[in-house]
């Protein structure tokens, strides 16, 4: 079971929308960044997955970005991944 649950946010010229699911599976479930840590992720739904706790959150983030730019997800530009905890998630692990 993953202990965390993030929502996945792309920006791609200063457009914001949910990281779509095809993009999430294609890097968490072949994962090319070389890094175990994100082994431990499983996408769930548009803009949705799940994590382990030795996922950092803001390492992944850097990695789906660099990752998602490097194979033209932003037709030219930059992607820029932000993650958070989905809240009500976090409320309950805060009790």
């Amino acid at each position: 079971m993953y202990a965390r649950k993030l929502e996945a946010e792309i920006v791609i010229g200063g457009e914001r929308r949910a990281c779509p699911l095809e993009w999430l599976d294609s890097f968490c479930m072949r994962n090319f960044t070389g890094s175990a840590e994100f082994d431990d992720t499983l996408p769930t739904g548009e803009g949705r997955l799940e994590a382990g706790l030795r996922v950092e959150p803001v390492r992944l983030a850097e990695a789906m970005s660099d990752w998602f730019t490097k194979r033209g997800k932003g037709n030219g530009q930059a992607v820029k991944v932000e993650l958070r905890e989905q809240e009500n998630h976090a409320q309950r692990a805060g009790r």
